[in-house]
């Protein structure tokens, strides 16, 4: 005996490719379908509609197979009410829970539709009651979870909504496929800084997610540049970026090289040490630039335009920097409180914190990976940011390039 449930989808599902991965899904998940009807565009720009009955075994499996094709854009024809239980343990969800996408998500609960504050992928969906009346719906990590909160579980009363793929757009849509390696460098830093200008002039915030790489390639006095024309207003990173910008503005080095003349300096592998311990004594990043002991770089320009940034650490750092948090999960709880308002996102150069920014940040914020290694730019759509879209490239050349779309007179020294 199986159970089963009718299912729809729209979109540019042929050319896309979507349909064929729902398909996958469903096979995956031990799962069977009919196809009920399949509406096709008819132009390239036009929609189509697919309606798919799914069906398993079991009602548990169903549900799970329901949630994953939501992560598709899938929804229910009838998604019905939602039900929630009451959680018995702090940082464990009852079982059964919703798992959360990152697309913009309603939940219906006593025949009225709420939508869900900061959709995030991977998490749980938490109700706010007002006696017996949902007021409020929003997505919260395993580890925040407490006793007492109402959660939801299973599948049933839950819409999604994809963004909307422009198909005439040349704003930041602009690319045919995920990752680009061949495609004109200038028109690509030309659309990326169309993106920033739009988040701008929508009163949007731009964050960027970056790595060490910035400054290794020399790029750090282009974003200094971009900074300082209120292009960058969140910074994300780790101990490496700060460290080695640090040091570059005290001993004009990046790991022991010297970066206007390419090559290792005496004692140079000292100097990241020497650049920890010199903002170790001051106390903090600010400190150091209020003190006078730290004049230029990425992390002053911040601190002087008075910019955010959250610096998260890991295992392998030296010092590390003060201001850089140690646990983890102090640390994801400072990034997600950072993103309100966030209209635009640029990551370069780190594998590590942009498939982390990409596991908090709602589909609907446009994100942009910057990287030599294609793995790096691939990733992202694999661990589900689907509105992710990838520049193969020199990040040193291309933040060069976008400091001179961006930044009016602005050639590096």
């Amino acid at each position: 005996m199986t159970v089963s449930e009718s299912v729809v989808i729209t979109g540019h599902l042929i050319d896309s490719g979507v349909l064929s991965r729902i398909l996958d899904d469903i096979s995956e998940y031990g799962g069977d379908y009919a196809i009920n009807r399949f509406d096709v565009g008819k132009l390239s720009t036009d929609t189509s509609t697919a309606e798919i009955t799914v069906s398993t075994d079991d009602d548990e499996s169903l549900q799970r197979l329901l949630m994953r094709l939501q992560t598709r854009g899938v929804n229910q024809v009838d998604p019905g009410e939602a039900e929630v239980s009451v959680a018995d343990r702090d940082g464990v969800f009852p079982d059964g829970f919703y798992s959360t996408t990152n697309l913009e998500t309603r939940v219906r609960l006593r025949g009225t539709w709420l939508d869900v504050d900061n959709p995030e992928m991977d998490c749980g969906l938490i109700v706010e009651m007002d006696g017996d009346t949902p007021t409020r719906v929003y997505t919260l990590p395993m580890s925040d979870v407490r006793v007492g909160m109402h959660v939801v579980c299973g599948a049933a009363g839950i819409k999604v909504t994809p963004p909307v793929v422009d198909k005439e757009s040349e704003s930041f849509g602009f690319m045919e496929s995920d990752v680009s390696s061949e495609k004109p460098q200038a028109v690509l830093v030309r659309q990326v800084a169309d993106g920033m200008r739009e988040a701008k002039a929508a009163g949007k915030k731009v964050l960027w997610v970056g790595g060490p790489g910035v400054v290794h390639t020399g790029a750090a006095p282009a974003m200094v540049a971009m900074v300082n024309a209120d292009f960058v207003d969140v910074l994300f990173a780790g101990n490496a970026l700060a460290t080695h910008d640090i040091e570059s503005s005290l001993f004009g080095t990046s790991l022991g090289v010297d970066l206007a003349a390419g090559h290792g300096v005496e004692h140079g592998h000292e100097h990241h040490i020497r650049a920890l311990n010199t903002i170790r004594k001051e106390g903090s990043i600010k400190a150091a630039v209020e003190s006078g002991t730290l004049t230029s770089g990425i992390m002053h320009a911040l601190v002087t335009h008075e910019k955010q940034f959250v610096l998260v650490g890991s295992v392998r750092d030296d010092g590390p920097l003060p201001d850089v948090y140690t646990d983890v999960i102090e640390g994801q709880r400072a990034m997600r409180g950072q993103l309100k308002d966030v209209g635009f996102c640029l990551m370069v150069a780190t594998m590590l914190h942009s498939v982390a920014t990409g596991n908090i940040l709602p589909a609907s914020i446009p994100l942009v990976c910057v990287d030599i290694n294609p793995a790096t730019v691939t990733k992202l759509a694999d661990r589900g940011s689907s509105q992710a879209r990838g520049i193969v490239t020199d990040v040193g050349l291309f933040l060069e390039q976008l400091a001179q779309e961006l930044v009016p007179g602005y050639r590096r020294a």
